[in-house]
C-alpha cells in the first residue's frame, strides 16, 4: 500500500490532541492507560485472525465459502467485545494506571490532613505517590486474578477418599508479575549506581573498569537470561509459556527425536554401552537421513555421531555452524524486515533504514542459533572430549547436559551484534521470563497475596520514578508510561 492511500487512515496529532483535551486532566491517565491496554490486547489477535482468512482466500482462490465468512465475522466480533470485559487486561491497565493517579490526590489530602506539617511537602507527596501506586497495583491485579481459566483448575482427591474434585491453583499473573519486578529491581539498581557515582572519583583504572561493567551489564543479564530459557526448553519446558515455546522450536529447526534423545540421556533412560530400549528413536531418524541405523543404538554408538546435530549438513561442525546461520538469517529476514518497512516512509531512505535494521536483528537471531548448536558441537567434539575423556563415562556425562549447557551459555552472547539500546531492551524482555523458570508456573492460592504484594510494591516504584525521574525508567516502558501519565 502506497503512502498516499494510508494518509487518511492516520488520525491527526492535532486531531488527538483535541479529543485529550475534551477529557479533564484528572481522568486523562486512566483512559490513555485503557485504550493503549484495550489495543495491545486486542490488536495482535485481529491481526492473526485477519492473516488467517486471507491465507484461507488466497488457498481457494479468493473464493471462500459463506460459512467461512460468518465464521471469521463472529470470531471477530468476539474478540472486539472479549476485549471490553472487566476482568480483562484493559480494564486492569485503567485500574493500575488510573487509579494511582485518582488515589494519590485523594491520599494527598488524607495526608495532609493526618500529618498537619509534620513532614515536608516533598516527603508527604512522595508518600502519597507510593501508596498510592501500591494500592492501585494490588486492586488491579486481583482484578486479573479473580478470573477464572480452565487452564488453571487441577483434579485433585478429598481426604484420600476416592472423590476426585477440580482445585483451582493460581499463577496466571506471574509473567506480568516478573516483568513489574525486574522493571523495580532495574529501576533502583539504576538509582543506586547513580548515586554511588556521584560519591566517588572517577579516574584512573578504576574509572575505567566501572565504564566496562555498565557496558557489559545489559549483555550479561541478556546472555544469563537466555541460558536459563533455553535449558528450560529442553529440560524443562512445561516452565515456558506455550507461545513462547513455539516459537523457539520455529527458530530451532531441530528433529524433535534429537531434543527428546538428549532429555532420555538427562534422565537416564538412555545410557552409552547398554541397551535401554530407546534405541528405535533414533534409528528412525537415521532411516529418514539414509544414514547408518548403528548410529542411533546407544548400545553400539558411543556416543551418537554429532553430524547427527547436523541434520544432513555434513559432519563438520563448523560447517554446519555458517549453515545454521545462514538459514536463521533468511528465516529472520522474512520476518523482521517486514515489519520493519511497514513503520517507515515508503521511499528509498525507508527501505535502507529497514533493510540496515532488520539485517542487524537477523544477524543477532542467526548467530544466536549458530552459537547455540555450535556450543553443543564444541562439548561432544572439539573440546569436551580432549579435557574429560573419551570413555564412556564421560561421553554419557557430556551428553546427560554438558552439551547443552555449553550451548546455552553460549548463545546470548550475540546479542553484542545488537545496538546498545536494543542490548537494554532485550535484556529486559528475556529477563522476567528467566526468572519463571525458576518458579513454579502454578501454586496454591493460600500463597497468591505474596505474589501480588510483589507486583503491588514493585508497580509501585515504577510509578514513583515515573513521575520524580522518568529517565530512570529505561526503554520503551518509560516512554509509554511518561506518555500515559503525562497531565
Amino acid at each position: 500500500m502506497s503512502s498516499s492511500t494510508a494518509t487518511p487512515l492516520v488520525i491527526p496529532p492535532k486531531a488527538l490532541r483535541k479529543l485529550d483535551d475534551a477529557i479533564p486532566p484528572l481522568l486523562r491517565p486512566l483512559i490513555r492507560a485503557y485504550v493503549l491496554g484495550y489495543a495491545s490486547a486486542v490488536t495482535p489477535r485481529v491481526l492473526t485472525l485477519v492473516m488467517q482468512y486471507v491465507n484461507r482466500r488466497r488457498k481457494g482462490k479468493g473464493t471462500v465459502t459463506a460459512k467461512v465468512t460468518r465464521s471469521f465475522i463472529a470470531s471477530l466480533q468476539r474478540i472486539l467485545r472479549g476485549g471490553l470485559e472487566l476482568r480483562r487486561f484493559p480494564a486492569f491497565c485503567a485500574a493500575l494506571v488510573g487509579g494511582s493517579t485518582l488515589l494519590e490526590v485523594l491520599l494527598g489530602k488524607v495526608l495532609s490532613r493526618l500529618l498537619n506539617g509534620q513532614l515536608t511537602s516533598l516527603v508527604q507527596k512522595r508518600l502519597a505517590r507510593g501508596l498510592s501506586g501500591f494500592v492501585a497495583a494490588w486492586l488491579s491485579l486481583q482484578l486479573l486474578q479473580s478470573s477464572k481459566s480452565d487452564e488453571f483448575l487441577e483434579t485433585a482427591s478429598i481426604d484420600f477418599q476416592s472423590k476426585q474434585v477440580k482445585v483451582e491453583k493460581a499463577g496466571r499473573t506471574l509473567d506480568l508479575t516478573l516483568f513489574a519486578a525486574t522493571r523495580a529491581l532495574d529501576v533502583i539498581v539504576g538509582e543506586l549506581w547513580a548515586r554511588a557515582e556521584q560519591h566517588r572519583p572517577t579516574a584512573g583504572q578504576r574509572a575505567w573498569v566501572e565504564s566496562m561493567m555498565a557496558k557489559i551489564a545489559d549483555p550479561s543479564v541478556f546472555a544469563a537470561s537466555s541460558s536459563l530459557i533455553m535449558w528450560a526448553w529442553f529440560y524443562a519446558p512445561f516452565q515456558l509459556p506455550k507461545s513462547y515455546q513455539k516459537w523457539i522450536e520455529q527458530a530451532a529447526a531441530v528433529d524433535p527425536r534429537l531434543v527428546e534423545a538428549l532429555r532420555l540421556c538427562r534422565s537416564g533412560e538412555i545410557r552409552y554401552g547398554e541397551d535401554t530400549g530407546k534405541a528405535s528413536l533414533l534409528e528412525s531418524m537415521c532411516a529418514d537421513f539414509k544414514w547408518p541405523l548403528e548410529w542411533g543404538d546407544p548400545f553400539k554408538s558411543i556416543p551418537f555421531p554429532c553430524e547427527m546435530v547436523h541434520m544432513g549438513s555434513g559432519p563438520s561442525c563448523e560447517r554446519h555452524a555458517i549453515s545454521r546461520f545462514y538459514n536463521s538469517f533468511k528465516w529472520s529476514m522474512a520476518t523482521y524486515f517486514p515489519l520493519s518497512f511497514a513503520g517507515r516512509k515508503k521511499d528509498l531512505g525507508g527501505l535502507k533504514k529497514s533493510l540496515l535494521s532488520s539485517a542487524r536483528s537477523s544477524s543477532f537471531l542467526a548467530a544466536f542459533i549458530a552459537l547455540f548448536y555450535y556450543g553443543v558441537c564444541l562439548a561432544r567434539t572439539r573440546i569436551g572430549p580432549h579435557i574429560l575423556g573419551k570413555d564412556t563415562k564421560c561421553r554419557q556425562m557430556i551428553d546427560e547436559g554438558l552439551c547443552v549447557g555449553s550451548g546455552c551459555f553460549m548463545c546470548g552472547w550475540s546479542i553484542f551484534l545488537e545496538t546498545v539500546a536494543r542490548q537494554k531492551e532485550l535484556a529486559l524482555f528475556v529477563a522476567p521470563k528467566a526468572l519463571a523458570t525458576l518458579l513454579p508456573r502454578r501454586y496454591s492460592t493460600d500463597k497468591q497475596w505474596r505474589e501480588t504484594f510483589v507486583f503491588a510494591f514493585s508497580s509501585a516504584v515504577v510509578f514513583t520514578f515515573v513521575r520524580e525521574n522518568p529517565k530512570r525508567v529505561r526503554g520503551i516502558l518509560g516512554n509509554v508510561m511518561g506518555s500515559v501519565l503525562e497531565p
